[in-house]
């Protein structure tokens, strides 16, 4: 298999924007926005948002959100009243939806910057809390991408990254893909992008690529042991935490209290928060 580049990463994500082909809006509308923050957090969080995720204590401080995506987490850290926010994708469709987003609510302290997370363009130390939800697993050398955030970072400064989790249904898939195919015939799977067949696949890495899309070119799971490796020793990590199950794919409903139990115990995708260590004199 030919080695996947981040062009090929670039060209995937700025030809599909997240979210874009499961709902019924155009993309960048009130509506199309309103639904990607109502299916965000009933699917990726059961309904109710962790607040843990952003620090409170931001008044006055600098914020990168790397991989903004279509704007949800600018939204979130604009609740803290940072002084600013710099927001950084990719590629150019995801920031021109972010930037639709801060209009139609009003945040006008967000920059936006076109980036490659494994060689930011930033100075170092300038920021003072990096959020980066779900990117770098994409990326082709995700522990660069991870030292990259840890150069940019303030001395003391926080982080909160999160990467696809090797959960108990992805590490017993083997034994579990009979059941998955007879989810599908009774009409789970995803909307758009090719993924409706998602349950019937036997190879499990390939069950994680597909979740963006079928044409998806990178997308990883990560044990705790094997994120664990690659943080760089001077990103002190506070507390990890699961979340994610993603419902919306089965042929039926979840009950809201087995969801959440779900996503905090079996989660697709593992939160990684803490600090960057302050240099001993």
């Amino acid at each position: 298999m030919t080695r996947k580049t981040i062009q090929d990463v670039e060209n995937f994500w700025n030809n599909n924007p997240l979210f874009v082909g499961e709902a019924e809006y155009e993309p960048g509308s009130h509506q199309y926005f309103l639904k990607h923050t109502e299916v965000y957090i009933d699917d990726c969080f059961a309904g109710r948002f962790d607040s843990s995720i952003i620090p409170s204590r931001l008044i006055g401080k600098h914020v990168l959100d790397l991989g903004c995506g279509p704007g949800f987490w600018i939204e979130q850290i604009a609740k803290q009243f940072p002084k600013s926010i710099v927001a950084a994708d990719l590629t150019e469709n995801a920031l021109n939806l972010a930037k639709k987003r801060t209009e139609m609510l009003g945040i006008s302290n967000v920059s936006f910057v076109k980036a490659n997370a494994e060689s930011l363009g930033f100075a170092d130390n300038i920021f003072d809390h990096i959020n980066c939800q779900g990117v770098i697993h994409h990326t082709p050398d995700t522990r660069k991408a991870f030292n990259e955030i840890s150069r940019v970072l303030v001395p003391g400064g926080s982080f909160s990254v999160s990467v696809y989790y090797k959960n108990l249904f992805l590490r017993s898939w083997p034994f579990l893909k009979v059941f998955g195919k007879l989810l599908s015939k009774l009409g789970g799977g995803l909307q758009g992008r090719g993924r409706e067949v998602i349950f019937e696949l036997n190879d499990v890495n390939e069950i994680v690529r597909f979740y963006d899309g079928a044409d998806n070119p990178i997308g990883k799971s990560y044990s705790k042991k094997e994120i664990f490796s690659i943080v760089p020793s001077d990103l002190e990590i506070e507390s990890t935490f699961l979340h994610f199950f993603p419902a919306r794919s089965l042929p039926f409903p979840l009950p809201r209290r087995l969801h959440a139990w779900l996503d905090s115990h079996v989660g697709f995708m593992i939160y990684i928060t803490g600090r960057k260590c302050i240099a001993k004199l």
